[in-house]
């Protein structure tokens, strides 16, 4: 089976006008600000954009490789979700949520005219292309039978009526360190160390066990690409994973987190046994036992 689609470049069509979701959004005047084109292909959104006077970047790993500097108003991603696999499309759902502003937007468009899903011969280059359909669970802001448009905010930015749960309804103020479709990461509020952060299923539910596969998966997904940006940004040691399920393992807010704490050397005298400590009469192994 495939899990990679090195030919998904060759879909970028040449057009000689504005794409039909750019043209909906700058009449909606949805595209504002410092602004990025994510997936631009050949790059003639940019082109004509930028003709309006419109502070906009493209990238595009294949056309337009140099990733971009900073954090944006406005992204833009047309058609790009819809020739990847699930795993690049999560990838790309991630690295959007990194380069948005706090208050920022993007707009996915998506193609709804797909009549056939999965790996096709492309009709001009010969090689070898994927397909699917999707659907987000963002605000749809524009549909047709032709295209869907959808509106991507950060988790934290929405406010939910009547919620209560901590991790349903986050703080805006929080910093979001990543988000994808159905899990994000922000850091911990009380952390026990530098980098202490949160992988947090945006389906409100109170034990992991409970959590589907595919939820679970996806918390896992993420906390892999948290725990790069951590090593980056803070250089720790080592790492501590733990979920805390019932109150009696020490959960406090009734909503699934996983904990990813960096260690440093020296920030306790005995590290030995890890999360063994969580019995601490049990953390350190009896001398002169053999771990196998």
């Amino acid at each position: 089976m495939k899990n990679t689609n090195p030919y998904n470049h060759l879909t970028a069509k040449e057009r000689d006008k504005l794409s039909y979701p750019a043209r909906i959004l700058l009449n909606q005047n949805k595209i504002k600000g410092r602004v990025l084109d994510f997936g631009c292909g050949l790059g003639k959104d940019v082109e004509v954009l930028k003709s309006k006077e419109i502070e906009i970047t493209g990238f595009d790993k294949h056309y337009f490789p140099e990733y971009p500097v900073g954090k944006f108003d406005t992204i833009l991603c047309f058609y790009v979700l819809n020739v990847l696999l699930p795993e690049e499309q999560t990838n790309v759902l991630i690295e959007i949520s990194r380069l948005l502003k706090p208050t920022g937007k993007a707009y996915f468009a998506v193609r709804r005219d797909i009549k056939y899903e999965g790996f096709r011969t492309h009709k001009i280059h010969q090689k070898p292309t994927y397909q699917c359909i999707v659907k987000l669970g963002y605000k749809s802001i524009f549909r047709n039978e032709n295209v869907e448009i959808y509106e991507y905010r950060h988790f934290n930015q929405i406010k939910r009526k009547n919620v209560t749960c901590p991790f349903c309804n986050p703080d805006s103020d929080r910093e979001l360190i990543l988000e994808s479709a159905t899990a994000y990461a922000i850091y911990d509020k009380f952390p026990v160390n530098n980098g202490h952060a949160l992988i947090i299923p945006k389906k409100h539910c109170s034990d992991y066990f409970q959590l589907s596969f595919k939820e679970q998966s996806a918390c896992w997904f993420v906390l892999n690409k948290v725990k790069e940006i951590i090593t980056a940004k803070f250089n720790p040691d080592g790492f501590n994973v733990g979920i805390n399920v019932n109150r009696v393992a020490g959960q406090t807010i009734d909503h699934v987190h996983i904990h990813l704490i960096p260690r440093y050397s020296g920030d306790v005298e005995i590290p030995e046994g890890g999360v063994r400590g969580v019995i601490p009469a049990k953390q350190r192994y009896p001398k002169n036992d053999v771990i196998k």
